[in-house]
């Protein structure tokens, strides 16, 4: 379960060459043809493809593309996708690109070739920034996505798992660029495909069809466009069947937090219909139900498979939460910018070489010095630190119920409903309350019910624990108002409904409920150290407001997400051996501090799990994340 590194990106700069097409420095390469990019994309790889026959009667069609470049392809098949009242539910469309452009650039290519700007607007507002691994982009109410992986084509297609309807063999001359029309990939390329999966290329050389060859690939050439005598398309002969998801599309959420109704929403994005069980009389009355958190990644030397979570999490949840908040849903947040204060000069020095080992965009990431921190702060900060321009603060309580509105017409609440135990019958789970009654029956059920999950899952060996925290609430006119979130050994927000939230204390299997004066003072005493006489002394510290809930907390840290094994002990793993599963049982937990940042990319992993859809995360990522990890180990 080795996590991959990746190396940082070198972005794509738009250029044009003696022609007025554009051309990629790097490979001494167009990237379309003179006649036009549009024209290439829809003749060759749209039709070529067979579209838009191919979609008709499917619930979901899947395009796999080798590069996307200006993404000119992805467009063209959006746009005929629009255009077909026959067409299929879903669309999906997921392409790898070495060397990503930026927002700009894309619109200033997209002017050039006069590519659907409608389409292209959409695209853009959404673009991530250059940054690698997997970024997965929703368009069209959840109908259309998009699933771009920045970085090299062999590496990360051999990270995804997925079954491709369509594939798309685009990239720069097989002369310029050998690594994107090579034996290994093309061996990576037929493991995607059914018996009804079509390719389709605008290169028809030797190398290309001898490769696809020895791959199992059959090919046949076909017309052209416009001076291009020649494309290639063919299949692969195989007996593998297109798999589809479940028929019976009824799921039972435990728990409405962040992490019950994020996974909640994505399922009924993608047309289920599900029941929320909630103990408590409304949302978000554990950990989700704070005033406001930092949101922001955690940056390591080393791309650590924490890193490579939160960044993910961050990037996917920012889009979430701005969708959110474009639909006028209520989600309340801001991304005011996040400061992470280093804890002294030697501190400073590795925060400094993160930086610069990462090359992340400056908009993502950059270290500023003491006296920028200061400005950015709007008060005198000890050092300085990591900041984070699209950081900021949010109000899990909010998007707990604009998730659950988002969906309202596929999801429905129950609320003061405790669940004494699971029972599966005749295919189904039953959950059944104290008196031995059923009160909802589905074909799956994902406990999201933080730690109580070890409870109904049957599963005494799960490392998962509760881990008691105190956040501290000062009252605005207290302390300065801050500008931005600033984070370090503890986090402090700007105010938030008349109170600045501080915090926040960690004590694992502590089950006290009671607001203690000690925990406020070692809230206190954490932002003084990050902010040197932050808070007032003459305040009451009797006084002192604050919350405390419960956070749920994996042996290793990291989150737990994915179908529960079947088994009561570890030992019941023969070594070796695959973990058994529970049928339609699944779990998400173990967010600890960090459920803000990983709800929305998690409920969306999980989810897609679960419709037998393509992975957000890398496959090796999201071993990481798999219940049965413990007992594997």
């Amino acid at each position: 379960m080795t996590t991959k590194s990746y190396l940082p990106l070198e972005p794509a700069q738009f250029e044009l060459d003696d022609h007025n097409t554009p051309y990629s420095v790097i490979y001494g390469d167009v990237y379309h043809p003179t006649a036009g990019a549009m024209g290439q994309a829809r003749h060759v790889f749209v039709a070529g493809s067979g579209m838009p026959e191919a979609w008709r009667d499917q619930d979901e069609y899947t395009i796999l593309e080798t590069g996307f470049g200006l993404g000119h392809n992805f467009l063209a098949a959006w746009e005929a996708w629009r255009n077909d009242s026959q067409r299929s539910r879903r669309l999906h469309f997921i392409s790898v690109e070495k060397h990503p452009f930026s927002a700009q650039d894309l619109a200033q290519a997209h002017a050039h070739s006069h590519a659907p700007a409608e389409l292209s607007a959409q695209l853009r507002a959404q673009w991530p920034v250059a940054l690698p691994g997997f970024h997965r982009l929703h368009f069209d109410s959840n109908r259309v996505t998009l699933s771009v992986l920045f970085g090299e084509a062999e590496q990360m297609l051999s990270e995804l798992r997925t079954q491709a309807d369509a594939i798309f063999l685009d990239g720069f001359s097989p002369s310029r660029n050998p690594d994107m029309w090579s034996q290994p990939l093309f061996q990576l390329l037929a493991k995607f495909a059914h018996n009804k999966t079509r390719i389709a290329t605008w290169s028809v050389s030797n190398y290309v069809r001898t490769g696809l060859a020895e791959a199992g690939f059959l090919t046949d050439k076909q017309s052209g466009f416009d001076r291009k005598r020649e494309m290639l398309c063919g299949h692969l002969p195989t007996s593998v069947q297109k798999r589809s998801g479940p028929d019976d599309k009824r799921a039972l959420v435990i728990g409405a937090g962040l992490a019950g109704t994020s996974v909640a929403e994505r399922l009924a994005a993608r047309g289920w219909e599900v029941q929320i069980l909630e103990v408590a009389a409304r949302p978000a009355q554990g950990a989700s139900g704070n005033l406001a958190g930092a949101f922001r990644p955690l940056p390591s030397a080393d791309e650590s498979r924490l890193f490579q979570l939160t960044r993910a999490g961050f990037l996917y949840g920012s889009r979430h939460l701005r969708t959110l908040e474009s639909e006028g849903l209520g989600a309340r947040w801001s991304a005011c910018g996040v400061l992470h204060l280093a804890r002294d000069v030697a501190h400073e020095v590795k925060q400094r070489e993160i930086v610069e080992n990462l090359r992340a965009p400056r908009d993502f990431l950059r270290f500023v010095e003491r006296g920028e921190a200061t400005e950015i702060a709007g008060y005198p900060t000890a050092f300085g630190g990591w900041y984070f321009p699209h950081g900021g603060w949010v109000n899990p309580p909010s998007v707990c119920m604009a998730n659950i509105a988002r969906q309202h017409s596929r999801i429905t609440c129950g609320y003061n409903q405790y669940i004494a135990r699971l029972q599966r019958v005749a295919g189904l789970w039953n959950t059944v309350n104290d008196a031995g009654e059923t009160l909802a029956e589905a074909p799956v059920v994902i406990l999201a019910n933080a730690a109580d999950a070890r409870r109904l899952g049957l599963t005494k060996w799960l490392p998962l624990r509760s881990a008691r925290g105190q956040v501290t609430h000062l009252p605005e006119h207290s302390a300065p108002s801050l500008k931005a979130v600033v984070c370090g050994q503890g986090y402090v927000t700007p105010p938030v409904d008349g109170f600045i939230a501080a915090g926040a204390t960690f004590y694992a299997d502590d089950e006290s409920s009671h607001i203690r004066l000690g925990d406020h003072l070692e809230n206190l005493d954490k932002l003084n150290r990050m902010l040197p006489g932050y808070t007032s002394r003459d305040y009451p510290i009797d006084q002192l407001s604050g919350r405390v809930a419960y956070r749920p907390v994996s042996l290793d840290r990291l989150p737990i997400v994915g179908a529960l094994p079947s088994v009561g002990a570890p030992e019941e793993i023969a070594a070796g051996a695959s973990s058994p599963r529970h049928a339609g049982l699944y779990l998400i937990s173990g967010f600890g501090a960090r459920g803000i940042v990983w709800s929305a990319l998690l409920g969306e992993y999980l989810a897609s799990q679960i419709n037998s859809d393509t992975s957000p995360l890398a496959q090796s990522l999201g071993e990481r994340l798999d219940p049965a990890r413990f007992l594997r180990r």
